[in-house]
């Protein structure tokens, strides 16, 4: 018998240990063995507004899929951020044309601002009949994309800073206009950090290496998000959508002192849903404090993840995983959030910041 399990060992021992030593990180994915109540969410609880989506191809899509989509999500009302698609004015009339033909309630659009004559003298003036001339047409907002203050740059080759002094009449004139400015600045401070054992985004950044920047690239990433900061302080009569929870997601804390100091600062759940997963206690608290400022967003358009939104949010479920193992390779957790709380996350908050919205879709 000992012989038995001695030649076993020898012949197959080293196969196992070799298996083990040459899996890497990425391989490794067991499936959790805990059982314990799930509940599988493909439908909200409520009619919701995704205050933060992408249809670049608005112009000329059939909307009639994408209605599906959002009928079977319970999704009222999609924000379009990318009115412009890549900036001309045939784009822009090309989308508020097909909305208002095909699903005028269906859909509300933000306008987008270039920044590449940003030198001319009259570019602030220019800019800013372009944004009347855009809400008359049928903007409701404006989107700011993380490029301002991370690739824009003059023609002397200098950043273009989020605060840029020519860029007030830009922020002040939303605020005229009674529309909200949604506001994307720097990416995860874990970009900016070392790419070692300490960094906890090691893995995406591995499989996506075109995230990871340098301290200094193009500008510490304290002082990027110093700069929109300065832009909430400067403009108190303007509404900022922060779009990620300002990438302070991982810090709650901070984030509610941000609140706190910036009444006119809003802002949105979009891609950080892991990070609210992880910490329910805390983003429960967080999400019923500020209940009255943070809205519903996505980013990205995938039907079937908005499920996972859907399970953190409303149920009380245990350890189960995010959809992207490289984006977030921990389990989380529902929130189980009061009827109220998702009301107000789903469509009352948007309800008041964006104009135009058709509240008949909502209940009372």
């Amino acid at each position: 018998m000992r012989l038995s399990v001695l030649f076993f060992t020898l012949l197959y021992l080293p196969c196992l240990s070799t298996i083990a030593q040459t899996m890497d990180f990425e391989t490794y994915d067991p499936p959790s063995t805990l059982v314990v109540p799930e509940h599988q969410i493909t439908k909200a609880k409520y009619p919701f507004v995704d205050v933060h989506n992408h249809q670049f191809g608005m112009n000329h899509q059939d909307l009639s899929p994408l209605i599906q989509d959002m009928d079977d999500l319970n999704m009222a009302v999609m924000v379009n951020l990318s009115g412009r698609g890549r900036g001309s004015d045939e784009h822009f009339n090309g989308v508020i044309k097909n909305v208002k033909e095909n699903a005028s309630n269906r859909f509300i659009i933000f306008t987008n601002i270039s920044f590449d004559n940003i030198d001319e003298p009259n570019w602030s003036i220019n800019t800013v009949e372009q944004l009347e001339s855009d809400v008359k047409a049928g903007a409701n907002g404006l989107k700011i994309y993380k490029s301002l203050g991370l690739r824009h740059t003059d023609k002397s080759g200098n950043r273009i800073t989020v605060d840029d002094p020519r860029l007030d009449p830009i922020w002040a004139k939303c605020g005229e206009l009674g529309i909200p400015v949604l506001i994307h600045s720097a990416d995860p401070k874990s970009f900016w950090d070392e790419h070692d054992e300490n960094n906890e985004r090691w893995l995406e950044l591995k499989v996506r290496p075109n995230r990871k920047r340098n301290a200094n690239d193009p500008a510490p990433w304290e002082q990027i998000i110093a700069e929109q900061h300065h832009v909430f302080e400067k403009h108190p009569n303007t509404k900022f959508i922060n779009a990620h929870l300002g990438w302070y997601a991982n810090d709650l804390k901070t984030f509610g002192e941000l609140m706190d100091k910036y009444p006119n600062m809003y802002s949105e759940i979009g891609a950080v849903i892991a990070e609210l997963g992880r910490q329910p206690r805390a983003a429960k608290a967080f999400l019923t404090k500020y209940q009255d400022r943070v809205m519903f967003g996505k980013d990205s358009y995938n039907k079937e993840q908005y499920y996972t939104y859907f399970r953190v949010l409303e149920t009380a479920d245990e350890y189960f995983p995010y959809y992207k193992k490289y984006h977030a390779f921990w389990k989380m957790y529902g929130l189980n959030l009061s009827d109220e709380v998702l009301k107000k996350l789903y469509y009352k908050n948007a309800l008041n910041v964006i104009p135009n919205i058709d509240a008949s879709l909502f209940p009372e």
